[in-house]
């Protein structure tokens, strides 16, 4: 399902008509699994309420994915049919490309085409708690089995983040989030042995509205996607939202990127949305482990 959640990504690498000179942004995508040939994008009629895009795809094995926008919901044209598993998915990414969604919104939504109900997932760098609780919505269920270890060095962080918890969950829920005041790289000592971890979370940056000389570092970093590497069950999801904007920050996205042209085309997806005009936006990426 996964391959068919980031052919939704691919589906907005696309030239803007000259209507939009005035705003344009690029979509930049690495898809790494995807072995292109070729691909043709044709243009349709855009308007403020829907984006009409057909993909021809002349690969075999990708063929299920190309098809013309024909379902409207919610008065936006879809190239996905309502019951599909990734409905709501392509409308975030057309959205965040015209300014109207946040980099959060997009790792939200992808999350939610990965994680299930039961499942154990870490926020490796919590902050304010907003993700550690998008998590916790996504993973609770009657059966209580979910679980969110939520990660950061900075006691103000957590601080923040279990105030967060308190005022909007119940006991109940609230006892499926353990906090942790360690780096991300420690992840490991903190989650279970026989953990089967479907989602590990970052935020890479500072912690907003905090002191901005303590950021995440490269070399912690690296650490921390070794350890998420280990521990992450097939299916499973590395979510990064690299904040490239401060000192180091730059270095930080590169130290990132490196860490996933080495992982194997075989066994991993790994796909980066940037916003070439916008050399301060945060950018979103994915590494999806395969079966």
């Amino acid at each position: 399902m996964m391959d068919k959640v980031f052919m939704g990504i691919g589906l907005l690498a696309v030239k803007l008509l000259p209507l939009w000179q005035c705003n344009t942004l690029m979509l930049s995508l690495g898809l790494r699994c995807m072995l292109f040939s070729s691909f043709t994008t044709t243009h349709q009629t855009l308007s403020s309420s829907s984006l009409r895009l057909s993909l021809s795809l002349p690969s075999q094995r990708l063929s299920h994915c190309s098809r013309n926008l024909c379902c409207k919901q919610n008065g936006v044209f879809s190239s996905f049919p309502k019951d599909s598993p990734l409905t709501g998915l392509e409308d975030a990414l057309v959205s965040y490309v015209f300014g109207k969604k946040r980099a959060t919104d997009v790792a939200h939504m992808v999350w939610e085409h990965v994680v299930q109900k039961g499942d154990t997932v870490i926020d490796a760098t919590c902050g304010n708690g907003f993700d550690t609780l998008a998590m916790l919505n996504l993973v609770a269920d009657d059966s209580h089995d979910g679980h969110v270890y939520a990660l950061d060095i900075q006691k103000d962080a957590l601080d923040n983040t279990s105030l967060l918890l308190e005022k909007s969950l119940n006991s109940k829920e609230r006892q499926l989030v353990k906090l942790f005041n360690i780096c991300h790289s420690k992840m490991n000592g903190v989650v279970p042995r026989n953990a089967l971890v479907r989602l590990v979370a970052f935020n890479l940056g500072y912690l907003p509205g905090g002191d901005k000389e303590i950021i995440t570092r490269s070399e912690t970093t690296l650490l921390a996607l070794e350890a998420a590497k280990r521990i992450l069950m097939p299916e499973g999801l590395i979510s990064i939202l690299v904040y490239v904007g401060h000192p180091g920050g730059r270095e930080e996205l590169e130290a990132v990127e490196s860490f996933a042209a080495g992982l194997s085309v075989e066994n991993w997806i790994c796909c980066k949305v940037q916003m070439l005009n916008r050399p301060c936006a945060p950018i979103p990426i994915f590494f999806f482990r395969r079966r």
